[in-house]
């Protein structure tokens, strides 16, 4: 989707930061009365390997102020604890507690505000301990702040972890580089940060998607001067016109094809709706197991290869990458959902089955061929099993 940017505000950064506090006691819960408030978990959380080695559970917790007569709450903190535990895995509070916001508010007070009658959407991505086992049981404790300095709390909000097993699947594109933007782990991206709201649904499709940028040999993903960036072709872009392949043996479910190539950086018009026809311009849906979909977004124009109802294997060339449809540079939109369209949709978690990651890199230092690319967090690894984060640099084989 579109979510490149080339201005100052263009740094998109990892997985959001949070702070480490001492939790709740049990007789601090009891100081504070019941919080008015609605809790729901939009979707369970299932565990997945990222590539920095660790395990993460990525989920979105909506808060609902019930009573116009409540008033405004400010939310204080937030706590999860795993299982029976007595020490929280995960404790924000006062100013970090926006960091769990898909929009961070310009001015960070002390605490996210939920005006009445309204809601509020935390975005929260757990990390486990190295070696730790799979938690069955989160629950969490919410401390409210009313506007006479009432002290409020909710404890026992409680969701299970779905132990499904994470899909494993093969490269989408062959040989490069490959900047993972707006990747898992950053709620503060146009993927994960998305709510969609379709024929009384609430979901979130692109809870774990990347936009797959390409790279030439420096780290540059476009060759022309950065001053004139608005003036390149999609031809001058590393990744444009490569193949993008299927990942897994599968029936292709839905495709499109002939919509137009955009002009880089042009701008973008606002979507009629939420659906693939009026986001992802030329694309493929492929269907790999029960309730498992891929889907590859902003194909070039002309290059999509197969047809709906096809059976193809792995590897299988389905189209090439462009930017159709809501794309303003050429890149390879890649998610999997749990039905094949967009609309009504979860996204779900994934892993490729072996590539190479080199390093991170914010897609600002990217623009600019005139300016040496140094990626951090190297050297380059082998990962199996693990699923790229938020500015990740990957090889495929």
């Amino acid at each position: 989707m579109a979510a490149l940017r080339h201005t100052s505000r263009v740094v998109l950064g990892g997985a959001t930061a949070l702070a480490l506090m001492v939790g709740l006691s049990a007789a601090q819960a009891e100081a504070g009365s019941q919080a008015p408030v609605e809790a729901r978990v939009i979707q369970a959380p299932r565990p997945v390997a990222g590539a920095d080695g660790l395990t993460h559970l990525a989920y979105e917790l909506t808060l609902g102020n019930v009573y116009d007569a409540t008033g405004t709450l400010r939310l204080r903190r937030v706590a999860v604890f795993v299982d029976g535990a007595t020490a929280p895995l995960l404790n924000v509070a006062d100013a970090d507690v926006t960091s769990l916001l898909a929009q961070m508010p310009e001015e960070v007070a002390a605490g996210a505000t939920l005006a009445a009658g309204k809601t509020t959407t935390l975005f929260l991505w757990l990390t486990l301990p190295a070696k730790a086992p799979v938690p069955r049981i989160l629950r969490h404790v919410l401390e409210f702040e009313t506007v006479s300095g009432e002290r409020q709390v909710i404890d026992g909000v409680r969701v299970g972890v779905n132990a499904t097993r994470t899909v494993v699947v093969g490269p989408p594109l062959r040989a490069g580089r490959w900047l993972a933007h707006e990747g898992p782990g950053n709620p503060h991206s146009h993927h994960w940060g998305s709510l969609v709201a379709a024929n009384g649904r609430r979901t979130i499709p692109q809870r774990y998607a990347i936009d797959f940028f390409g790279l030439d040999p420096a780290f540059h993903a476009v060759r022309t001067d950065r001053e004139k960036i608005d003036q390149s072709t999609v031809a001058d872009w590393a990744g444009f016109d490569t193949e993008v392949l299927a990942v897994a043996d599968g029936v292709v479910r839905d495709r499109r094809d002939g919509e137009p190539d955009n002009k880089p950086l042009a701008p973008l018009a606002a979507p009629d709706d939420l659906t693939a026809r009026t986001l992802y311009g030329n694309f493929v849906v492929l269907e790999i197991a029960p309730h498992v979909f891929v889907h590859y977004a902003h194909l070039r124009t002309g290059s999509v290869t197969v047809a709906v109802g096809q059976h193809v294997s792995r590897g299988t060339v389905l189209g090439r990458l462009g930017q159709s449809g809501n794309a303003n540079a050429p890149h390879l939109h890649f998610h999997l959902s749990d039905i094949p369209t967009f609309e009504e949709s979860e996204g779900i978690p994934f892993v490729f089955e072996t590539f190479e990651r080199l390093g991170t890199v914010s897609v600002a230092d990217v623009l600019d061929p005139a300016v040496p690319v140094a990626l951090k967090g190297g050297p380059a690894q082998r990962r199996q099993r693990e699923m790229p984060l938020d500015d990740d640099v990957v090889r495929f084989p």
